[in-house]
C-alpha cells in the first residue's frame, strides 16, 4: 500500500525536501555577467528574445558576484584575467556553479601559448563544459539544462 493508494484523487503533491531545495535553486539560477570574447556574443544571444534564457529563470546577468550563483565563463582567460576570475568566484554566493562555454575557456582553443590559460578549470572547478567556437545559443542551453540535471540528481549541503 503506497501513498497512492491513501490518497486517491485528493491531488496531493509529495516530495522530499531535498528534491523541493533543488527544483528551487534550478528555477532561479542567476548568471554572472562575464564575457570574455566572441563566446560573449553566443551568450547574450542566448539571452535575447529568440532563445530567450528567462523561462528557466535566469532573466537577469547579474552584474555583481555577490548576486549571483552561475559563472559562465564564455571565452579565453589569460593569466591576467585568471587572479580576477578567481576573486569574482570566490565572492559568489553558496551554492555556486561554473560553465565553460566555447573551446578557449574550456582546453585554450586554438592559443596555445603562455599569456593564455589551456582551460579555466585551473582556475575555478567547472561543473559542465560547452563545445564550440563559438557554441550556439541552443548548445548553451544544452549546457544549462546538462548543469540543470545535475543539480536536480545532487544532495544539498547539509549543516552541522
Amino acid at each position: 500500500m503506497g501513498v497512492e493508494t491513501k490518497l486517491g484523487q485528493m491531488g496531493v503533491v509529495t516530495t522530499t525536501l531535498e528534491e523541493a531545495v533543488n527544483w528551487a535553486r534550478t528555477r532561479a539560477m542567476w548568471p554572472l555577467l562575464f564575457g570574455l570574447a566572441c563566446c560573449a556574443i553566443e551568450m547574450m544571444a542566448t539571452a535575447a528574445s529568440h532563445y530567450d534564457m528567462s523561462r528557466f529563470g535566469m532573466e537577469l546577468m547579474r552584474p555583481s558576484p555577490r548576486q549571483a550563483d552561475l559563472m559562465i565563463v564564455a571565452g579565453r582567460v589569460t593569466r591576467k584575467m585568471a587572479p580576477v576570475l578567481r576573486r569574482l568566484y570566490d565572492q559568489m554566493t553558496e551554492p555556486k556553479w561554473v560553465i565553460a562555454m566555447g573551446d578557449c575557456a574550456s582546453c585554450g582553443g586554438v592559443f596555445n601559448n603562455y599569456a593564455v590559460l589551456q582551460g579555466v578549470d585551473e582556475v575555478v572547478p567547472v561543473d559542465v563544459y560547452v563545445a564550440g567556437c563559438p557554441p550556439r545559443p541552443e548548445q548553451l542551453i544544452h549546457g544549462i539544462l546538462t548543469l540543470h540535471n545535475k543539480i536536480m540528481a545532487s544532495k544539498p549541503l547539509r549543516q552541522g
